[in-house]
């Protein structure tokens, strides 16, 4: 099935689950009236209107945080239970923040029951949509005759894509090559020469065209697009030739320019918007609330040895921007200058760690060990250099260390805390922590995002796997 007519059911979907939650918020405030409780439950109706104004638009901002609107079919039975699940758990804690800041006094129960519903209502309205878009597709849409052009490893294997969406209504007609034969899959296609295209689009039905060759092979194919263009005949191109294939792939437009967008990062403004905005929202709350924790601490490396409180180095930030990376100072004043003497320590390979470091303070060995030292970076996400999560920041030298496929670490904004630092933090090596760094790329979501921070908080506060 086409990405396209898999965003098509989008709207259908966000429209879906903004009535669905009304109806199970509904149902829940009828259910909780009459359960045998000893508190008598209602809400007024200015209480009741706020709570039905935020349900439905929280339930639908959680679910563009988790991208549930990015396949709304095609998902097995597991893989919606579990977004299912963790979009109600988010909804209970969203409605528990909103009744905090409201200073009401609303029913346990009654809460539950509105996400349980709702979870409930949407899963099953999800579930039935899947099973009804593969059983009566093809009765709504007309089925769609496909050519695929070519009959190597990718024309092989995008006619092997187009049966396993047959019941959406594409249909394999065959393929067309420079010579006529036979092509077998789950069954046998015929392969027409390619010259006698415009003879087919008279006597055949033909909807689209694929062409999956190899991209030395395109400029012999003009003539044909032409064809294909002048015939009115939908012409879509396999892009297995490009050695990134990893990556999302997007045709986007600079003012009246088509440009073919390939990335290997993530890149949807949206959820990156997203993520800014909660990086502002959270640092600016967490500084607020430790001020006196940071003061104290302040005092603490002042009274405690020579030298200023704040430690300044240059990192290198995203796509390899330098900044200024701030920290609560550790170290004694010249740790800089013992550094030749101390060298033999290191215990990694690129980047540089010395178990017990000689040169930490006493204070300086606690703030490492609890991460407090980092606290001044809340003020590089303010200013935009790091995020709460992403790939620590790495001193220039060591960037420069890096192999070709390491750099693409530089691609996320850095982070306070990041994937390694809640899988082992200063016990992993260099390659370790590069290969999880890489994987947070591969597999960012705004959701992820929530469970390393709530990972990184017991890792703190028990300094476990620091040095």
């Amino acid at each position: 099935m086409f990405s396209r007519q898999l965003r098509s059911l989008r709207p259908l979907l966000i429209a879906s689950d903004l009535l669905l939650v009304w109806a199970a918020f509904e149902f829940a405030y009828f259910s909780r009236s009459t359960l045998p409780l000893q508190r008598v439950f209602f809400l007024t109706f200015a209480v009741k209107a706020g709570l039905l104004l935020f349900t439905p638009s929280a339930w639908l901002a959680i679910a563009l945080w988790m991208g549930s609107y990015d396949r709304p079919v095609l998902e097995p039975f597991g893989a919606i239970l579990s977004r299912t699940s963790r979009q109600c758990l988010s909804l209970m804690v969203a409605l528990i923040m909103y009744e905090y800041f409201q200073r009401l006094d609303l029913s346990r129960p009654f809460l539950a029951l509105v996400c349980l519903y709702s979870g409930l209502a949407t899963g099953t309205f999800r579930l039935a949509l899947d099973r009804l878009a593969r059983r009566y597709w093809t009765r709504l849409v007309l089925p769609s005759h496909l050519y695929v052009v070519g009959t190597g490893q990718a024309a092989l294997r995008v006619g092997g894509l187009i049966e396993a969406s047959a019941e959406f209504g594409l249909c394999l007609d065959g393929f067309l090559a420079e010579r006529a034969g036979t092509i077998t899959l789950s069954r046998t296609y015929p392969v027409y020469p390619i010259e006698r295209f415009p003879e087919r689009l008279k006597n055949s039905i033909i909807d689209e065209v694929i062409v999956a060759v190899e991209a030395h092979q395109l400029p012999e194919l003009e003539d044909f697009l032409l064809l294909c263009e002048e015939e009115g005949v939908k012409t879509r191109l396999s892009l297995d030739f490009f050695p990134h294939r990893r990556g999302s792939v997007s045709l986007e437009r600079l003012g009246t320019a088509p440009l073919l967008t390939l990335s290997r990062t993530p890149s949807d403004e949206v959820r990156l918007m997203l993520k800014r905005l909660t990086d502002i929202f959270a640092a600016t709350l967490v500084l607020i609330c430790l001020a006196p924790l940071l003061v104290l601490v302040g005092l603490a490396v002042r009274l405690s040895s020579k030298g200023p409180v704040v430690f300044k180095q240059v990192r290198c930030g995203l796509n390899g921007r330098r900044f200024t990376l701030y920290k609560f100072r550790t170290m004694v004043e010249n740790a800089e200058q013992l550094l030749p003497e101390v060298a033999h320590l290191n215990v990694k390979t690129v980047n540089f760690k010395i178990p017990k470091d000689p040169r930490l303070t006493r204070v300086g060995r606690w703030l490492r060990k609890f991460s407090l030292d980092e606290l001044p970076q809340l003020w590089n996400v303010l200013k935009g250099e790091m995020a709460l999560v992403g790939p620590r920041p790495a001193i220039p030298s060591e960037v420069e260390q890096y192999r070709r496929w390491q750099r693409r670490r530089l691609r996320m904004r850095p982070g306070l805390t990041c994937l390694g630092a809640v899988e082992g933090r200063d016990e992993l090596d260099f390659e370790a922590a590069m290969r999880l760094d890489l994987a947070y790329i591969d597999s960012w979501s705004l959701t992820r995002d929530w469970v390393i921070l709530l990972r990184t908080v017991p890792r703190v506060l028990t300094g476990r796997g620091a040095h």
